[in-house]
């Protein structure tokens, strides 16, 4: 499986209402037929709630 990238994390998490916690951003990107490299990331996320998109990604894709 290859690493997530921004634009499999945007098609996984499509139709996401923000704020959110990290349990409806697993549940959306399984629901999305996210790859599961993505959803493992997701899952490992140590912060456990987002108030939008950008909070996301910075999670997942932080250096």
């Amino acid at each position: 499986m290859a690493d997530p990238n921004p634009i499999a994390l945007q098609k996984a998490l499509s139709g996401m209402d923000c704020p959110t916690d990290k349990k409806s951003l697993v549940d959306r990107a399984r629901s999305n037929h996210a790859d599961g490299s993505l959803v493992e990331k997701l899952e490992s996320l140590r912060q456990d709630s987002f108030d939008g998109p950008n909070e996301v990604q910075k999670a997942v894709f932080k250096g």
